[in-house]
């Protein structure tokens, strides 16, 4: 019975670490995202936000993304949790939920 207790803790102790982490992370993506502006090169962009996140299957070269939402404690970041900013040419053409799905439904959407 010691070692179940043990072990609940530890992973009590370890969802809790993870959320505080994220919300670290979402709070400081929602923050830097009010200084960025149209036009600005990925470089620029870069320096303000920090590393996109990788390995995402809706990841693409013109299109990043950043977390800034807990929709599910499961510790990864699904596209829904995700704040796109989407670039055209080397240059931010703009960001957010809004612009990206408005880009879907007029079909420009960058390659």
């Amino acid at each position: 019975m010691k070692k179940l207790s043990l072990l609940l803790l530890l992973f009590i102790a370890a969802v809790l670490l993870n959320g505080g982490c994220q919300w670290q992370e979402r709070q400081r993506n929602i923050e830097n995202s009010a200084r960025l502006r149209v036009g600005m090169s990925k470089q620029q962009v870069l320096e303000i936000m920090g590393e996109p996140l990788k390995d995402e299957a809706y990841a693409s070269p013109d299109v990043w993304f950043y977390y800034v939402d807990t929709k599910w404690y499961d510790g990864l970041a699904t596209h829904d949790e995700c704040m796109p900013l989407v670039f055209k040419d080397g240059e931010l053409a703009g960001w957010g939920n809004v612009y990206y799905n408005d880009l879907h439904l007029e079909g420009n959407y960058p390659e």
